[in-house]
């Protein structure tokens, strides 16, 4: 049973791979642009369930603010892997939700709500200091190669105050966060 189990894993590694996704690097504006809806959101909880020959892990969230669209004061993200029936599918790049974790995604609609645009670049994670100012801080773990310099550099975002990434998102969208129910 468990060699079964672990042939499949790797028949579903391989097939991953010869499948792979490209995804180009967009910076905050390029991000924004092509979203149809842009968010901060608390996490609710997700499930995981077999759908085809996929697992797909369905996360549920609360609007906090909506910098662009209306995703509805609760939305579900459907993202690639997770853990059904034993087993566990894991997708680099594809971003993972924990209950009561607040996010910023960038988002498009997909079946049964929303997917999140260029995955774990789209999603950015707020978290709080000892002194409970808020950051933000991009899911991609990104880092490029810079040639002049002969080093790698990163082009994510690290631990921004929450307040300048709010003011950066609502010059790039144009229009002040709408308000929703989380806080």
């Amino acid at each position: 049973m468990l060699r079964r189990g672990i042939f499949a894993l790797c028949l579903a590694a391989l097939a991953a791979a010869a499948c792979a996704t490209t995804i180009a690097r967009m910076n905050l504006r390029q991000l924004a642009a092509a979203s149809r809806v842009v968010v901060r959101a608390r996490c609710l909880g997700s499930d995981s369930l077999w759908e085809g020959r996929e697992i797909w892990t369905f996360s549920r969230f609360a609007t906090m603010e909506a910098f662009k669209g209306s995703p509805g004061a609760e939305f579900t993200v459907r993202a690639i892997g997770g853990q059904a029936g034993g087993i566990e599918s894991i997708v680099a790049d594809a971003p993972r939700f924990f209950p009561g974790e607040e996010v910023i995604l960038f988002l498009d609609p997909a079946a049964g709500g929303y997917s999140v645009t260029a995955w774990d670049e789209g999603t950015f994670r707020v978290t709080r200091d000892r002194a409970g100012r808020r950051f933000v801080t991009q899911g991609a773990a990104e880092e490029v190669y810079d040639r002049a310099k002969r080093r790698f550099r990163s082009e994510n975002i690290r631990r921004m105050p929450l307040s300048t990434f709010r003011r950066k998102l609502q010059s790039i969208t144009g229009r002040a966060p709408a308000r929703g129910g989380g806080g």
